[in-house]
């Protein structure tokens, strides 16, 4: 009997636990090691952050839903990895042993590669649940005192979605409380152009989304190097496309949300051997890392290089069909070695997003995420607000009920009229 270790219960963690319960029936043990003891969704915290959800509505004890399934659960951060004697030692000092580990832990938050950045400093964040309430408490003081607002991604950030989504689903809720002609916003971005997105673009991203930012009067500075924040100030030089220094700007401001770069966390990235040098676990076509043949990962914290060079430095994102289909492949591939087979399985390292934008919304496919494509667009409307909503009621449900149905494959491609493409 095999013991397989998923570190990490978020949107790819989870999924993977039920898949390999199903996969594996009661064979094998499967144990979540996760710091928390909640299941948080991601997504929805650009909504939260304006108090559009409360935090009860958007999470859930992880524990009784993965009792269930005869899922093992321990809420403790790893704080070290033996990956030659398969053991994982706990914050409280306990140790777990594994066959197999599933690294699904999501990135760790690089605000101090900016001075004056970060929840700790004076910029507010979406990336976790905590931040984005803490967020909103920074958005209530900005509307009983309004003031300027900038929102954007800081040099090195790989996930601009949720800046994009921020900016203006704050700008709905500014104009539903009647202030928001008394805030001037400002979107600051490491992009080279407004809608690369960290993917060159995606069929028409650039037009429309720059025709949104001016339709809601919503200011912009691409190649952004954000160089230090202070207390209701930002300092940003604006490169040119040789990155050289083309201007420096002193923005001031009553209320920001800048994104920033990922790293590996910790304990993954102190292994030798397993990562590349920001801490991003290196993987073959088949979810395992080549030194630890037995260590599979998927998810925000694996290893993808820039799918081009850019002034100022972006990264990759790995949105949600990414990671559902790396985890289907690391499922199939254990199940296989289990039985003795060779892992064959590969991942569709296809990019899908549905982006709320507050009254409207935005929706790309790129397939393949690095063009050239297959298929490649962009488009806009209300029916996309409506499409992530249902998204995430489905996804929440899902989780809670332990099902391992793969959403983006059997609803949203046929959704948005799209046959699967490898």
């Amino acid at each position: 009997m095999a013991h397989i270790v998923i570190l990490g219960a978020g949107t790819g963690g989870m999924p993977c636990a039920y898949e390999l319960r199903e996969a594996l029936s009661g064979a094998h043990d499967i144990t979540v090691v996760n710091e928390r003891a909640d299941f948080q969704f991601v997504p929805s915290n650009p909504w939260a952050a304006v108090g559009w959800r409360k935090a009860e509505q958007i999470s859930f004890d992880i524990r009784s839903h993965l009792d269930r399934k005869g899922i093992g659960f321990i809420a403790q951060r790893v704080d070290t990895i033996d990956a030659e004697h398969n053991r994982l030692t706990l914050a409280n000092g306990d140790t777990v042993d594994y066959d197999y580990l599933v690294i699904t832990t999501g990135p760790k938050l690089a605000f101090d590669e900016v001075e004056g950045a970060g929840p700790a400093g004076f910029t507010q964040s979406v990336c976790t649940l905590e931040h984005a309430l803490k967020s909103r408490t920074d958005f209530e003081r900005l509307v009983a005192d309004p003031g300027p607002v900038i929102v954007g991604a800081l040099q090195g950030a790989s996930c601009f979605g949720p800046a994009y989504e921020y900016a203006f689903i704050l700008n709905t809720e500014l104009k539903r409380r009647k202030l928001r002609d008394r805030v001037p916003m400002t979107f600051v971005t490491s992009e080279p152009y407004i809608g690369h997105l960290g993917l060159a673009g995606v069929g028409d991203s650039k037009g429309l989304l720059e025709s949104m930012l001016r339709q809601e009067q919503i200011r912009w500075i691409t190649n952004a190097r954000t160089t230090r924040v202070e207390a209701g100030t930002m300092r940003v030089e604006e490169l040119d496309a040789e990155g050289k220094v083309h201007k420096e700007h002193t923005l001031p401001f009553r209320h920001a949300m800048m994104l920033p770069a990922f790293k590996g966390v910790d304990a993954v990235a102190a292994v030798e051997g397993l990562c590349n040098p920001r801490g991003f676990v290196i993987i073959d076509e088949h979810q395992r890392n080549p030194t630890y043949t037995n260590i599979y990962s998927a998810g925000v914290c694996v290893a993808i290089p820039p799918v081009e060079t850019t002034p100022v430095p972006t990264g990759t994102p790995k949105t949600g069909y990414m990671i559902e289909s790396m985890v289907t492949a690391i499922v199939e591939n254990i199940a296989a070695e289990l039985r003795g087979a060779t892992p064959h399985a590969q991942g569709t390292w296809n990019a899908i997003c549905l982006a709320d934008m507050g009254d409207t919304g935005a929706a790309f496919v790129a397939m393949p995420q690095i063009g050239p494509r297959n298929v490649n667009w962009f488009k806009k409307g209300k029916w996309v607000h409506y499409a992530k909503v249902a998204f995430e009621k489905y996804f929440l449900l899902k989780m809670k009920r332990g099902t391992s149905e793969p959403i983006y494959e059997k609803y949203v491609l046929r959704a948005l009229g799209i046959e699967r493409l490898k």
